[in-house]
């Protein structure tokens, strides 16, 4: 293989693909290269779902985490189409053409979907006006569902769509990258070394601590930025069937009286399973949804979070929540599971008292008790939020609730780009979810659309 390109894309998630999509549809005079550390995505089958092992094994790369499409081909395959949150895309490109930008990726997810994915949106909703007679807060946001499954056929059919144009290398991590005189070397953990004029950075929330690195060796500006800490919530999907019908994703955001903390709802998977992640050697929990009936649950997950942003000295948010990520990990050798009640009465689940829960859980996990784990703080706000959630969806605070921890969202701290992405080194760009400029599925993919844009014009 001549290991001389024009450009480089390192990590293949959803910018990496959409700006590899793009490149082929503009067909671009340049020679490209996707690398990523994890699978291609016919590989990526992680052993629980297999019906190999029932916990967590930290398999290297993590298939849920890692390989072609990234962390977002085996999600729920929900892209949210809104400039409200998921990123701050529109800082950079503009309101306008953010929103422009996002729609176009869903025309591009759809017109590779056989299937008939359904638009919710919140404008006409009535869900509104019933939170915010609860003091809470839905924000608005049209939200397109594909599951886990179609989102799967789909990036597979990218993926072969693109495999004329680019390159693609797998199982292979990025160490060093060097900067000479007519670019960028490249060198991988297999010793390779691959030559670029101009070098894509997309590695995604979980390569954000190797793009901290990369930006502090070339001394580009960081800036600090926050961390999700919280539970993902399994719930009969009765509970939330009225929201749910009306929105799938419901986006909602409460301010507790307590701390005057904010906690959301994110990633609500109605009919959908909770499963187990591992980024960066911590296993933490999120979830999934699926379109076809035949693989839905009787349960809906999502997650509450609370925000946490640190002022000086402090300045590893993603420490603080890997550190209490880890906590669960010792504690119950992965995730922990506690039911609500059993919460409130200040005991923990056991065994015992999970055989008479009525609620019964997708995941595998340990029963504990999550006060020994999340700080008091977080938990109070958690607790808040739930007999708040619980005024518009009764049933919300039962005891057979069940609380997975726990749940973060790291991001990475914001790399300082300008309005084409690039950043203080010229010819190095840096999109998707690594940046911190985005935070989910829409905003990535749309970002590398963008970069593609940018650089068709300079070849």
């Amino acid at each position: 293989m001549d290991n001389n390109y024009d450009i480089v894309i390192v990590g293949a998630g959803a910018s990496g693909v959409f700006a590899s999509y793009e490149f082929t549809k503009l067909d671009i005079d340049a020679k490209i290269l996707m690398i990523d550390m994890g699978n291609p995505i016919e590989k990526r089958i992680c052993p629980i779902k297999a019906g190999k092992v029932e916990k967590c094994i930290s398999c290297v790369p993590c298939n849920i985490m890692s390989g072609f499409g990234g962390a977002g081909t085996l999600s729920d395959g929900k892209y949210n189409i809104t400039n409200n949150f998921g990123g701050d895309l529109h800082n950079f490109v503009g309101d306008e053409k953010a929103i422009e930008l996002m729609e176009y990726v869903d025309s591009v997810l759809c017109k590779f979907d056989e299937g008939d994915s359904k638009l919710f949106t919140t404008a006409s909703s009535n869900l509104k006006t019933l939170a915010l007679q609860n003091n809470l807060h839905l924000l608005d946001a049209k939200v397109r569902h594909f599951g886990t499954d179609r989102n799967i056929e789909i990036l597979k059919k990218i993926c072969k769509y693109i495999e004329p144009k680019i390159d693609m290398i797998w199982r292979t991590t990025v160490e060093t990258v060097k900067r000479t005189e007519t670019g960028f070397t490249i060198i991988t953990n297999k010793g390779q070394e691959y030559h670029c004029k101009d070098l894509i950075l997309s590695a995604g929330r979980s390569g954000s601590k190797w793009i901290s690195t990369i930006c502090e060796q070339e001394n580009i500006n960081l800036q600090s930025n926050k961390v999700d800490i919280g539970v993902r919530i399994e719930i009969p999907a009765e509970v939330f069937k009225h929201i749910t019908d009306q929105v799938y994703e419901s986006k909602i955001v409460y301010q507790t009286e307590k701390y005057n903390d904010l906690v959301r709802t994110f990633c609500m998977n109605p009919y959908g399973e909770v499963v187990a992640e591992n980024t960066n050697g911590v296993i933490t929990v999120n979830g999934h949804a699926y379109s076809d009936p035949k693989l839905q649950s009787e349960n809906t997950n999502f997650a509450l979070l609370v925000s946490n942003t640190f002022t000086e000295p402090f300045r590893d948010s993603n420490e603080y929540g890997e550190s209490i990520a880890r906590l669960s990990n010792m504690l119950g050798g992965g995730v922990l599971l506690q039911r609500f009640g059993d919460l409130i009465k200040g005991r923990r689940s056991d065994e015992r008292r999970m055989k008479k829960c009525f609620t019964r859980p997708t995941l595998k996990a340990t029963p504990g008790d999550l006060s020994l784990v999340i700080p008091k703080r977080q938990l109070d706000d958690i607790i808040e939020m739930i007999y708040a959630l619980d005024k518009i969806a009764p049933g919300m605070a039962n005891e057979d609730t069940l609380l997975y921890g726990v749940e973060v969202k790291f991001y990475n701290s914001k790399v300082e780009v300008n309005e084409n992405l690039e950043t203080s080194v010229k010819g190095m760009y840096c999109v998707g979810d690594g940046s911190g400029v985005t935070h989910s599925l829409s905003q990535a993919s749309a970002s590398g659309v963008h970069i593609a844009r940018i650089l068709n014009g300079k070849y």
